[in-house]
């Protein structure tokens, strides 16, 4: 809402910004955009949790990765229209304080939790890289050889984020293309040397498994949300945002689609489960012989490095963005002469190399995938709330919630009933990240 004197109301210092960044030439294009997208996606999702989500669903994980690219392509919608009214690198923060300006500690909780759900996601891709990387060098399964590369990543990337937003989008360019290349010719390959295996991915665990391994498994869709961290530095954002995340999901859903279908028609479910983490290079031996492990291998590490500096990049600037409004340390705002946010990039690179030597890879997946299925819930009521501002559809919006809210119900009964302990470890994430907001809160 703007007074006669073109103030926000309640938000003095945001107009400014707002017509300064509409106007600006950004560093980043469209291009850029989806790979950060691509790149925050195709992380550790469908080359660590594959092997989960068959384990849950059977040959119906398929049609679970179909399920979850449809939710995450309507919390997409929401981010879309809200990142065109407000242009800024807040992102789902500022979406939350613009809904609830009578409740601000809404939108300062959202961000530190948000924060804390991208060093989970960071420590399951260092996780991820330091296993598959490890495994390429005939260290598989040596858990200190995985937490040297994990760390190693983790350290090399912030290092290039440091460097500020074109070399970041340049690299990032460079690696999302070529992991795409590489597994678009392991699809075609798989499909084609499995031509007579193929089989129908049926729910043959029952029609419930394929949602609840759909809910467990969205982590292997966070990641589109991270071209609205971006917007300050976009060139025409009310354009280039929308079209980066619509086309990273359908990208990223197609492909994920595939690579599972090739699975399940390569190796038996029993086999896959077996593999674990490294299921989809499982799927590759018989596909294309060691080389098939190898190229699977190569795109795991390529995938991980990219959803590290994607993730590095966007949520850094959040926290930039946080710091500025004194909702987070302003120490957080601090940048150096290449513009990034050197506090925020070395606090996310610690939180999440801690969290990648210490957690398992199952409570990281779960606790990644609640904790943005919840804020994608509340940016999407968010964005119900603010339609006349945002000119957004109603029942478009009105059916991600209900989508979104259905899939963290089945998420939290899987948990509950399933995996108490990970359900506990999630809950002190959450109470330790709202007891530090309200710490900060009482002493700012």
């Amino acid at each position: 809402m703007w007074n006669s004197g073109g103030v926000v109301l309640g938000y003095p210092s945001l107009m400014p910004r707002y017509l300064h960044h509409s106007a600006r030439q950004g560093d980043l294009g469209p291009r850029e955009l989806v790979a950060i997208g691509v790149g925050g996606m195709i992380g550790g999702g469908i080359f660590s949790i594959l092997g989960l989500g068959v384990q849950i669903a059977g040959t119906g994980v398929v049609i679970a990765l179909a399920i979850g690219g449809a939710v995450a392509m309507f919390a997409a919608y929401s981010y879309a229209r809200l990142s065109a009214t407000f242009p800024t690198d807040g992102a789902s923060y500022t979406y939350i304080s613009r809904a609830f300006p009578e409740h601000p500690t809404f939108g300062s909780v959202t961000g530190w939790t948000v924060i804390l759900g991208y060093m989970g996601t960071l420590s399951l891709y260092a996780f991820t890289f330091g296993a598959y990387a490890g495994d390429l060098i005939g260290f598989g399964g040596n858990t200190a050889v995985r937490m040297v590369l994990s760390s190693s990543i983790l350290l090399l990337l912030m290092a290039v984020n440091l460097g500020g937003a074109r070399l970041t989008g340049t690299s990032e360019d460079i690696v999302v293309y070529t992991k795409i290349a590489i597994l678009a010719v392991f699809g075609i390959a798989g499909l084609v040397a499995t031509r007579d295996t193929l089989i129908v991915p049926v729910p043959d665990q029952g029609v419930g498994t394929i949602f609840i391994a759909g809910a467990l498994i969205f982590v292997a869709y966070e990641g589109f949300q991270l071209v609205t961290n971006v917007v300050e530095e976009t060139d025409n954002p009310a354009r280039n945002v929308p079209r980066g995340m619509y086309t990273s999901v359908v990208i990223v859903t197609l492909i994920y689609v595939v690579l599972a279908y090739v699975a399940i028609s390569a190796l038996s479910v029993d086999q896959l489960i077996a593999a674990k983490e490294y299921a989809l290079a499982a799927a590759a031996q018989p596909v294309l012989g060691e080389a098939g492990t190898i190229l699977v291998g190569l795109a795991a590490i390529l995938a991980t490095s990219s959803a590290v500096n994607s993730t590095l990049f966007g949520a850094s600037r959040m926290m930039a963005e946080m710091g500025s409004d004194r909702v987070m340390p302003s120490s957080f705002a601090t940048r150096v002469t290449s513009g990034a946010p050197k506090t925020a990039l070395v606090t996310l690179t610690v939180v999440g190399l801690g969290l990648s030597l210490a957690g398992s890879l199952e409570v990281i997946a779960s606790f990644s995938s609640l904790t943005f299925l919840i804020v994608s819930l509340a940016v999407s009521v968010a964005n119900m709330r603010l339609r006349k501002r945002t000119a957004a559809t109603s029942w478009v919006v009105a059916t991600g919630i209900a989508l979104i809210a259905t899939t963290i119900a089945l998420l939290l009964w899987y948990l509950a009933t399933r995996q108490p302990g990970d359900l506990i470890f999630v809950a002190v994430l959450y109470i330790a990240a709202v007891a530090a907001q309200q710490l900060f809160a009482r002493h700012s």
